[in-house]
């Protein structure tokens, strides 16, 4: 369910402080978040949010040149946070939880925005992760990051490097991206 309303922004952003490994940031520019939920109480948080400047990787895959890219890039979503809560052991939930908000994020955030996103993207840090529940859920594997990051200056590979996933929201998401 999307967060909305100040209980329920407090009560995301408390979870991922708390229990996410990168802990509470504010998810960068148009944004969705989402409280996972069922009859018994909360399972997890989920947060899109603006897609990340540049990743070689996704570029190339969807054929982007740096104009196409930078006139484009808001129908791609980032799925920034994605959180399990430690307590909460049930087989193929997480790939379950990302196909259901696969199905979802692209009504949402037109309702939000005005318009629809067509490519969702993420990054998963190894080794930390491997990655199966985007695998599992029919996200895309295109390689990995350099490992600088959105404030990197020195053009040094100082971070960890990351494996980039994408998934299409939609059948002609390259035309949508400016990509004929």
């Amino acid at each position: 369910m999307p967060v909305a309303g100040k209980p329920a922004s407090r009560l995301w952003n408390g979870l991922i402080a708390r229990y996410h490994y990168l802990g509470y940031t504010p998810l960068p520019g148009a944004q969705l978040r989402y409280l996972i939920h069922w009859d018994h109480g909360i399972l997890g948080a989920l947060g899109f949010g603006a897609a990340a400047w540049k990743v070689a990787a996704r570029d190339r895959w969807i054929g982007w040149e740096p104009a196409t890219r930078e006139a484009h890039l808001g129908r791609v979503l980032n799925n920034a946070r994605f959180l399990i809560l430690p307590w909460v052991q049930v087989k193929n939930f997480a790939s379950k939880i990302l196909a259901l908000a696969a199905g979802r994020v692209g009504e949402d955030f037109a309702l939000r925005y005005g318009e629809p996103p067509v490519l969702l993207e993420t990054f998963v840090e190894t080794p930390r992760f491997r990655g199966t529940c985007y695998r599992a859920a029919n996200w895309r594997y295109l390689g990995e990051t350099a490992g600088r990051g959105k404030c990197d200056r020195t053009h040094q590979a100082d971070l960890p490097r990351k494996a980039v996933y994408v998934y299409p929201l939609a059948a002609d998401f390259r035309a949508a991206l400016g990509v004929a």
